[in-house]
């Protein structure tokens, strides 16, 4: 195990580098800066910058904001070490992805106890001036002395009973709590002690059953955000763009491994995905609140599983960003790994249930009995799936007549459900309806579609829906409040023009006497307000982390939200005034315009498992399979697709909303985009993003896309059956060809 565990260090040290560079206001070189010291060796940034002219077209009418643009700065948590700050953008064939922002050797692994304040015990005692907890925290192995211990106790003759995951190379989304590495969500925050007193469950499991708990993953830091509460706290600069900036203050952006320039995924857990992609590690757990796993996977190519919320927990012993949402995911090459992995997640007497996450309290019919591993097809013959019918949900691949960067994949996507799951594995396809979507006259259409479910259950388990304004304040739906003018019910009068009450209108909605509003679809229903879950969340990580400590003897002096701000740094000035704003926020509910966001989170996840159950019975379905995005990842420092927020779209959150099961496939590639381009507003003020109709050729294999299988808690057997028989029978995936075997 230890030649195994240092060719995986061996390929960190090759790979896992800086792959983006500074945009600057005048494009010229900086000085050298001093990284942190990864795989045994600083980080080197790039001297050469980015004009941002180059980059922002008409610039000399620009009339908003000061722009942030990019700049070296020392780090809050330990000053000799730099990262970038401000705009970015990537590195045109880098050689390096940054996928791991730290590394699980000795003297490196922790700040709080760098350099010789972890050296071995055998070497002597600490240097003068050590922290008194390094001398707990050296006593743990890294990576590769764990290894040794493995090889001395168990050899090349392991009981894979007892340790299914044995030599087996992990890294985490930095959230998961790992007490022998750096935690901090990401972030650039001093912590007395930055590594926490306890693991993480699913780590502890992980430990335990012989695998080798190598590096923290670079993710999008707090999970995405979180979003900005509001309050006096407004930035001083802004980015026009974070687009592609799946990004730590502390371990820096990642890039794709199949096109360096662009974003390596469209969710936080970037590092996690991509880390497993160019083969630094075996297999990675990351955590999606809204698509931070899917979006890594699909855009890294690596298969992915799920779990419904929360078979598995994430929110005891991580730092989460919607507790509501929050869901633990499952990296590996292929589904046999996941599937795996999500059995030796499993305790012999406490199962997946962890008190420290109060969502793991699930019915414990909706976990399967026997392993998820048993239920995958290894060999798919042809016709392997006859008598399975699959619901597409073709919501998933709509789009504008007038746009462009969807086709490729969509076209991609359509020929590839048709010729995989139906031809080959002999699936029947039933589809759903939408108006920008025509219907496939070869394939059978869904009696009752999304829609159609959504007007029989809306009226009765969130008609708060119907009454949502737009942020100019006119109705979203039209047609519902032109109906319910006057409020006041007139007997005798026909429906419609105004001649109905709300809830009469609601009556005849769901007993189908009149038309549903025509926007009333799965995408428009998804957004929600921002619900005041992250303040409560991250106050509760703090206390639990420092309780921890305390429990231990020791004091950690960053255990709340001011403490927080005080001691971190962040890579753009958004950021920083919102967790200003975070901080000074106080009433966990959500008055604004009458809703409530934790309400609309429990409320939402009701009504979205009932359409969906309702659509797989009345259509006798067994599972359903959608597209992930029909986007490509975007062009890092360039804008979202026409001002879509992180190029995720509103339908694409339908499975973490309503908390079901998702398994992950890579599908193919496309080898054209369509990159949307910065385009200044008519008043000069900001810079939108454009549709443009150039094509940009990508090199082979192109950038991924993948299909998404879903279904209901308790049915996971039936959806990796499925799911593998796709996988064996496509063989998609094709690895990173810049990031293949060290010469």
């Amino acid at each position: 195990m230890v030649a195994v565990v240092q060719q995986y260090i061996d390929r960190v040290r090759a790979y896992n580098g800086v792959s983006s560079m500074l945009v600057t206001e005048d494009g010229k070189s900086i000085p050298e800066a001093t990284g942190v010291v990864r795989a045994g060796a600083p980080l080197r940034f790039p001297t050469e910058t980015i004009k941002v002219t180059d980059v922002l077209p008409d610039l000399d009418n620009y009339k908003g904001s000061p722009l942030e643009f990019g700049r070296m700065e020392a780090t809050a948590s330990k000053p000799d070490v730099h990262q970038q700050f401000g705009m970015i953008a990537g590195i045109p064939k880098a050689g390096q992805v940054n996928a791991l922002s730290t590394l699980n050797i000795r003297g490196e692994r922790s700040v709080t106890c760098w350099g010789e304040y972890d050296k071995h015990p055998s070497e002597g005692p600490l240097p003068a001036g050590a922290p008194p907890v390094c001398e707990i925290f050296r006593q743990f192995p890294d990576a590769l002395e764990r290894a040794t211990e493995l090889d001395s106790e168990y050899g090349a003759d392991p009981d894979l009973d007892a340790m299914p995951m044995y030599g087996i190379t992990f890294s985490f989304k930095d959230p998961f709590d790992t007490m022998d590495m750096r935690s901090t969500g990401g972030a650039d925050a001093a912590y007395d002690n930055d590594f926490p007193a306890r693991d993480h469950l699913l780590v502890e499991q992980l430990r335990n059953k012989g695998a080798i708990i190598f590096a923290k993953a670079v993710n999008t830091e707090y999970n995405g955000r979180a979003g900005d509460p509001g309050g006096q706290n407004d930035p001083n600069q802004v980015l026009p763009s974070t687009l592609g900036y799946q990004r730590a203050t502390w371990g820096g952006n990642p890039s794709n491994p199949y096109d360096t320039t662009r974003a390596a995924s469209l969710g936080s857990s970037s590092g996690s995905a991509l880390s497993v992609s160019t083969n630094l590690v075996m297999a990675s757990l990351g955590e999606e609140t809204r698509a931070s796993c899917r979006g890594p996977s699909n855009h890294n190519a690596v298969a992915l599983i799920l779990p419904h919320k929360s078979m598995i927990g994430f929110d005891g012993g991580a730092i989460g960003a919607d507790i509501y949402c929050d869901r633990s995911g499952i990296h590996g090459k292929s589904l046999s790994d996941c599937a795996k992995i999500l059995d030796a997640l499993k305790d012999a007497e406490e199962g997946y249930y962890d008190p420290r996450d109060p969502y793991t309290t699930v019915p414990r019919s909706s976990v399967l009995t026997t392993s998820y591993a048993s239920h995958l097809t290894s060999d798919a013959p042809v016709k392997a799936l006859k008598g399975v019918r699959l619901g597409v949900v073709r919501e998933s691949m709509v789009y504008p007549k007038d746009s462009v960067t969807e086709q490729p994949i969509v076209d991609a996507a359509t020929a590839e459900i048709k010729d995989v799951l139906a031809i080959k594995l002999g699936a029947t396809l039933v589809e759903s309806g939408d108006p920008l979507w025509t219907a496939d006259p070869n394939l059978e259409q869904m009696k009752t579609d999304f829609r159609k479910a959504l007007t029989k259950l809306i009226p009765i388990f969130m008609p708060d829906i119907l009454f949502r304004l737009r942020p100019d304040g006119t109705p979203l739906f039209k047609e519902f409040e032109d109906a319910i003018k006057p409020t006041e019910f007139l007997p005798g009068k026909t429906f419609g023009n105004g001649s109905m009450d709300s809830i009469d209108y609601c009556v005849a909605l769901a007993e189908g006497k009149i038309k549903a509003p025509s926007n009333l679809d799965i995408a428009v229903i998804q957004p929600q307000q921002l619900a005041n879950s992250f303040r409560f969340h991250i106050s509760q990580y703090l206390m639990r982390r420092a309780g921890d400590w305390k429990a231990a003897g020791f004091h950690e002096a960053l255990d709340n939200w001011a403490a927080l701000n005080a001691r971190s740094k962040f890579w753009g000035d958004d950021q920083r005034s919102a967790f200003k704003n975070w901080e000074e926020t106080s009433d966990p509910r959500n008055p604004l315009d009458g809703r409530q966001g934790v309400n609309e989170r429990i409320m939402l996840r009701e009504l979205l498992r009932r359409v969906d159950m309702m659509v797989l019975i009345e259509n006798n379905l067994d599972a359903f399979v959608r597209l992930h995005t029909p986007w490509p990842p975007g062009v890092i420092g360039q804008p979202h697709q026409y001002d879509v927020l992180h190029n995720l779209r509103p339908e694409s959150l339908y499975g973490p909303n309503a908390g079901l099961t998702e398994i992950l496939v890579p599908a193919g590639y496309v080898t054209t985009a369509y990159d949307p381009v910065f385009k200044l507003n008519e008043d000069g003020t900001k810079y939108v993003s454009s549709p443009s109709r150039t094509p940009t050729k990508i090199d082979w294999p192109g950038l991924p896309f993948s299909l998404v299988f879903r279904s209901e808690p308790g049915t996971e057997d039936k959806l990796l059956e499925i799911a593998s028989a796709y996988e064996v029978v496509s063989h998609r995936r094709v690895s990173p060809p810049d990031f293949g075997s060290l010469g």
